[in-house]
């Protein structure tokens, strides 16, 4: 499941790139069909070792994926580990609203990011964040959680003051849209609540139905769960 678009990304054979909060690999795995060399970096080493597993697992399956394009790196996005203009790519996909500061996470990014680069940047809506808040205390008041609601004008701003001018933008996962209201409803940490159980087994089904994929992409313009702004380095 992607959030972002890894043709607007424009993503290239041999690029090196950087998964900023990897979580479980998702835009990693991605990274690496398309034969960009990858590092994937999060706090939470749990995270880290099962992507660690499947970015292995890859290159046990095909020989077209190299033993040395990828690596794993336990890293904070308000001190990336990294030299200046590292990186050609780089996804930062739903970490921004855990940040204590976003304005500084979003220099560090530009600092490790090519000049000419580009750089796609996801957080949830401002819509679906007000509809969790308001059902549940716990979705922002959980540890690890959410610290903070995004306006797309104002994390585009961000974005600019940090030398990265906005190319496009896209919405994303309005079917998880519904999945949070229901864990919201029935409780966050209620994992085997029959209605969530139920909504979980569709979107497994959706994710391996060319037309649900596609119906969820319609319904993206009207609630989606994420934005993502994409940029180059100027």
């Amino acid at each position: 499941m992607l959030t972002v678009d890894f043709d607007r990304l424009n993503v290239k054979d041999g690029h090196l790139v950087l998964d900023a909060g990897c979580g479980l690999g998702r835009h990693s795995v991605e990274f690496r069909r398309r034969g960009a060399r990858v590092v994937s970096m999060d706090m939470d080493m749990p995270s880290l070792i099962q992507t660690k597993s499947i970015l292995e697992g890859m290159t046990e399956t095909c020989t077209m994926y190299g033993k040395n394009n990828f690596m794993v790196h336990s890293g904070d996005a308000l001190n990336l580990p990294f030299r200046d203009e590292t990186f050609d790519r780089i996804i930062c996909a739903e970490v921004m609203e855990h940040v204590s500061d976003d304005f500084h996470a979003c220099a560090e990014l530009s600092r490790v990011l090519k000049k000419n680069g580009r750089i796609a940047v996801t957080v949830p809506t401002f819509f679906s964040e007000m509809i969790y808040d308001v059902l549940t205390y716990e979705y922002f008041t959980s540890p690890g959680g959410h610290v903070r609601k995004y306006f797309p004008s104002v994390l585009a701003d961000i974005m600019r003051k940090n030398g990265l001018e906005i190319y496009s933008v896209g919405f994303k996962h309005s079917f998880h849209t519904i999945w949070w209201i229901i864990r919201s409803v029935v409780g966050l940490h209620n994992a085997e609540h029959p209605f969530t159980r139920a909504y979980h087994r569709f979107l497994v089904y959706c994710l391996a139905s060319k037309f649900m994929r596609k119906a969820e992409s319609f319904a993206d313009y009207f609630f989606p769960k994420s934005i993502v702004i994409y940029a180059w380095k100027k």
